[in-house]
């Protein structure tokens, strides 16, 4: 089984935590607001509008219904999908659950297949892909009549699940799973003063800049890539 999956969480510095997560699987969803004792900053609120005025009362993740029931589910035979999966991964880690199936990234698949795309954000893709037109459908055959919210956990694991539905279009589900851990060659910069040229041509014209980048955080995608080019 596929289980379609997205947390938002108090922040994104190491100590944060989640403090919503939904999932869509084969004819049911989820959606729940949990409490890890964590402070959401004003700027994750700004974001994805939880307040910590809405974590009143609710319950801690291991104590919630939606982790019964991923525990439920939690076994080899069951692929769980996201964009940028891993971070929500290390997120319920965090709050006590250990994922024991398959993973699909539909971030990193997205750079595989699609390398032409200027950016890879689900927002950019669930518009430069035209998936909202299909919204309503999924919408529908899920039973959930709520407009879909960018940053909303619940709204971002339908766009996530349309998404892979275009992806499947081009490889199989098998094959997704293996270019989830296969280092992406990317082709242009999505950010920064070079944003939209090719990472080989400004490899050639500006070495101090990508050295730059070398010595920062970068991903590992965009590492490989300009170590690649170099």
């Amino acid at each position: 089984m596929l289980i379609f999956l997205d947390t938002e969480t108090t922040g994104l510095e190491s100590k944060d935590l989640i403090c919503s997560v939904a999932f869509i699987d084969d004819d049911s969803y989820a959606y729940e607001l949990v409490h890890e004792g964590k402070k959401i900053s004003a700027e994750a609120s700004s974001v994805h509008h939880i307040t910590n005025e809405m974590l009143k009362n609710k319950k801690c993740f291991k104590e919630s219904s939606i982790y019964e029931q991923l525990e439920k589910n939690n076994s080899n035979a069951n692929t769980l999908v996201g964009h940028n999966i891993s971070f929500d991964i290390e997120m319920l880690q965090k709050s006590g659950f250990k994922w024991k199936g398959s993973i699909i990234d539909t971030l990193r698949v997205s750079k595989h297949l699609i390398k032409e795309c200027d950016g890879f954000s689900l927002q950019f893709l669930r518009y430069e892909l035209k998936l909202y037109k299909e919204e309503e459908k999924i919408k529908s055959e899920y039973g959930i009549k709520d407009a879909l919210v960018a940053h909303n956990a619940l709204s971002d694991t339908l766009v996530t699940k349309l998404l892979f539905v275009y992806l499947q279009e081009m490889v199989s589900v098998e094959q997704m799973q293996e270019l989830t851990f296969k280092e992406v060659l990317l082709e242009k910069f999505s950010f920064g003063k070079h944003k939209g040229k090719y990472i080989e041509e400004v490899c050639l014209n500006d070495i101090s800049y990508v050295q730059w980048l070398l010595s920062s955080e970068c991903d590992d995608d965009l590492r490989y890539s300009i170590n690649y080019y170099l």
